[in-house]
C-alpha cells in the first residue's frame, strides 16, 4: 500500500465514477482501476463494487476511507510544512563567526550580499571557533567563519581566507604608547594579558609563539577570555595584549593600538568553513563572493 494508491481509492470512492476520478488524478481509468486493485489484493478485501453502470463503496470500503482519507490530509500536511521550511531555509543563511570575523569581514560581505540578494534573510551567531564547528556539523549552521583547527575533521570543508593584522593594546599612558611599531623585544618583561587557551588556542598560541621564537621570556600575569575583558584590562594597566587589529574598533578609554613587527606565517588565520557534501545555493553564491573580492575584504582584518 502506497500513497498513490490511497490517492487512487480516495478519489474513485469520493466521486464512485472511474472516468471522473481519472480525470481528477490526471491519469487513465484502466490505470486508476489497477491500483485500485493493488490496494485491494494487498488489504486483502474489496473496497468498491462496480459493474459497467455503476461504483459503490463496500462496508469495509465505507470504513477504510475515512482513514484513507485522514492519512492523506496528514501526508499532505507535513509535505506542505516541509516545503515552506524548504522554502523559509532558501531565503534564510545561518552564518557562525568568532569576533574578530563578526567585526572585521562580515559588515563588509554582508553589506554586498545585501545588495545582491536582498531576499536572503541572515541569521548571525558570535561565538569562538571550539563552539562553531560543532554546529556547522549538527546542521544549526550553513557557514562559519573560525580559525581553522590543526586537526580539521573530514566532515568539513575550509577555505583559508587571509592572516588577520595583530597589533599590541596598551594604555595610553604606558612608555611605549607613542611608538609607531614595537617588537616582541620591545615587550620583554611587560607584564602580558593573554586569552584563555581552551576557547582561544590561536590568540593564546600566537602570543606564546612569538616570544619563544624570539627568545624572550612571556611574562603573563592575567589570563582573560573575552576581547573586551582584555582591552579593560590594558585600559586599567594591569599590562598589555597582543590582540587582532579589529579590537581597535572597540570603545575603551585609555587604551592605544600600536602595529607590532611580526611574519605573515605568524599571524592569525581566518577560514571559512562549512559541512562537506552538503548543496545550499545561498552559500555557494556568498562563497563566490568571497573569493571575488577576498583582497578588498583582507583590508578589513
Amino acid at each position: 500500500m502506497d500513497l498513490h494508491q490511497l490517492r487512487c481509492f480516495v478519489a474513485a470512492a469520493e466521486e464512485l465514477h472511474f472516468g471522473r476520478a481519472a480525470q481528477q488524478l490526471d491519469m487513465m481509468p484502466a490505470a486508476l482501476g489497477r491500483h485500485v486493485r493493488m490496494l485491494e489484493d494487498d488489504l486483502g478485501t474489496r473496497l468498491l463494487t462496480r459493474t459497467t453502470r455503476s461504483v459503490a463503496l463496500t462496508e469495509d470500503g465505507a470504513a477504510f476511507l475515512l482513514q484513507a482519507q485522514e492519512l492523506l490530509a496528514q501526508a499532505d500536511r507535513l509535505a506542505a510544512s516541509f516545503r515552506a521550511r524548504a522554502r523559509d531555509r532558501a531565503a534564510t543563511v545561518r552564518i557562525g563567526a568568532i569576533d574578530s570575523a563578526a567585526a572585521g569581514l562580515l559588515p563588509a560581505l554582508l553589506h554586498d550580499m545585501r545588495e545582491q540578494q536582498p531576499e536572503v534573510a541572515v541569521q548571525l551567531v558570535e561565538d569562538k571557533t571550539i563552539r562553531l564547528l560543532p554546529r556547522l556539523l549538527s546542521g544549526g549552521l550553513d557557514l562559519a567563519f573560525v580559525r581553522p583547527p590543526d586537526r580539521a575533521d573530514k566532515r568539513l570543508e575550509f577555505l583559508f581566507l587571509f592572516h588577520e593584522t595583530a597589533v599590541v593594546a596598551v594604555s595610553n599612558r604606558h612608555p611605549l604608547a607613542d611608538r609607531s611599531s614595537l617588537t616582541i623585544a620591545d615587550l620583554a618583561d611587560e607584564p602580558l594579558i593573554v586569552p584563555e587557551r581552551r576557547s582561544r588556542p590561536h590568540s593564546h598560541d600566537l602570543t606564546m609563539k612569538l616570544f619563544a621564537e624570539a627568545g624572550v621570556r612571556a611574562n603573563v600575569v592575567q589570563v582573560a577570555d573575552e576581547k573586551q575583558t582584555i582591552v579593560n584590562l590594558v585600559a586599567a594597566e594591569l599590562g598589555v595584549a597582543i590582540v587582532p587589529r579589529w579590537t581597535s574598533r572597540m570603545a575603551a578609554r585609555g587604551v592605544c593600538y600600536v602595529p607590532l613587527a611580526m611574519s605573515a606565517m605568524n599571524r592569525l588565520p581566518l577560514a571559512a568553513a562549512w559541512t562537506r557534501g552538503t548543496r545550499d545555493p545561498v552559500r555557494t553564491k556568498l562563497i563566490e563572493m568571497l573569493r571575488v573580492k577576498l583582497s578588498s575584504y583582507a583590508t578589513e582584518a
